[in-house]
């Protein structure tokens, strides 16, 4: 059983509503690989945390344009099916803060790979977005 930090503040089901609702149209347009719609859903300049090959802690700042080039570059022209099973475990901050850690199983050509990873999302005007990705793994890319 995962125990969740008390934050003080309790989110409302619409605040995990309208979570559900962002990461189900942002797992769509990556299934589709629309790179530009997924850079539509984030907060530039977007924050990066990761770890490097040689187990150092790495971090960066991407612009639109370095998270179109590299995204488009991870995953692939598309020619391949990728589906996303994902659960995910919010943890409201506030009512326009939380942080989402995310186990999720991803399929493309019958081979499998699990994942896990943390998002950090903000809500302005009444709309999520990303503005930090946090998982192991991919600092020599940063």
């Amino acid at each position: 059983m995962t125990f969740l930090p008390d934050t003080g503040y309790v989110p409302t089901a619409e605040d995990r509503a309208s979570l559900d609702a962002w990461f189900a149209e942002y797992d769509a347009q990556s299934a589709k690989r629309d790179v530009e719609r997924m850079a539509d859903m984030a907060v530039f300049p977007l924050n990066l945390v990761s770890d490097d090959a040689a187990g150092n802690g790495r971090s960066a700042q991407w612009d639109r344009e370095q998270f179109v080039a590299t995204m488009t570059q991870v995953m692939g022209d598309g020619s391949e099916d990728i589906r996303f099973e994902s659960t995910r475990t919010p943890v409201f901050l506030s009512p326009s803060m939380a942080v989402v850690f995310t186990d999720s199983t991803m399929t493309t050509e019958g081979r499998t790979q699990q994942l896990r990873y943390a998002d950090i999302l903000v809500r302005r005007d009444g709309t999520w977005a990303f503005q930090t990705m946090i998982q192991s793994g991919w600092g020599d890319n940063l």
